[in-house]
Order: C-alpha cells, then structure tokens, then sequence
C-alpha cells in the first residue's frame, strides 16, 4: 500500500472566456460536449493563464489505485484522457463533461467513466473528485504511466514556479 500527498495544478480565472464556456455547459442547454482536440485547444489556452493549487491524495491498494483531488470553488480544470475505464465518485457541486454529456453534479455521487475521453469541469463549491482504476502498479509513478499516455503532463509532475 503507497500513500503520497502531492500537489496538483489547475488553473482559474473568473473573467476570462474559458469560465464562461465552461459556465455555459450545462445540461439545461443540450451544449454538445467538446471533442478531446476541443480540449486540447482549451487547455493550451488554460496553461497561460494563472494556476491554482489543487492537491491531490493518491492511494494504491488490492490492485486498485485511487487518485483524490479538491476542486476549490471558481476553479475550472482539465483533465487527462484515461487508458481505462474507471469509478469517478465526486463529493460537492461541479459541472463537468461525463459520457453521455455535461452534468452537475450536487452532493455525492458515484460514476461511471469510459477510457479515452479528456474531461472539463468547473467547481461551483470545494468539491472532492475521486477516480479509480485498476492497477497492477506498486509506486504512483508507475500507477500514474498506467493511467493515462499523458502522464509526463499530469500536473502532479509539473513543478510550479512560486512568485
């Protein structure tokens, strides 16, 4: 069993166009969700602004590996495609892009999570975001190589320049 505490980065900026898309996608208005290419762009755009703190509890056990993060309230993030399916279970008040279109999510729920799809999302509360996979890993690096192809950019691995 490994347990790290780390630091994740996302990013926020209330004024900026980025929020009110992500504002925008609400279930209420049938918004189609962005393709990952979509993402890609967006979060290229994302990375130049400035970042936010996020951390992030791993947890590794019975082949499982459970990563943990606290979304703070205003923060919109993007996340990783994934190599496998996997259990989200999200605690708090988000909007986020799921499988079968953009939900908020208020309160507690668990949910499925298909491979492949890079996922957005904007916290409208402190919400916990938990995922889990399967893993045959022992260490969070090898869990982390394992989880996504885009591992190098986890933000877990970036280091943040402080002011």
């Amino acid at each position: 069993m490994t347990r790290t505490q780390k630091k994740k980065l996302s990013v926020t900026d209330k004024r900026c166009d980025i929020v009110k898309l992500v504002t925008a996608l609400d279930d209420r208005f049938q918004v189609p969700v962005p393709s990952n290419e979509d993402l890609v762009k967006i979060q290229e755009r994302m990375l130049e602004m400035p970042q936010t703190l996020v951390s992030v509890d791993h947890f590794i056990h019975a082949g499982m590996y459970s990563r943990t993060i606290m979304i703070q309230a205003g923060v919109v993030l993007i996340g990783a495609a994934m190599n496998n399916d996997s259990v989200c279970i999200s605690s708090g008040d988000i909007t986020v892009t799921t499988d079968d279109g953009v939900h908020r999510f208020t309160g507690y729920h668990v949910i499925p999570a298909l491979a492949g799809k890079k996922r957005v999302g904007l916290a409208h509360q402190d919400t916990y975001w938990t995922s889990v996979f399967k893993s045959n890993a022992s260490t969070v690096e090898e869990a982390e190589m394992e989880m996504t192809d885009e591992y190098e950019k986890l933000q877990t691995r970036v280091r943040l320049c402080q002011e």
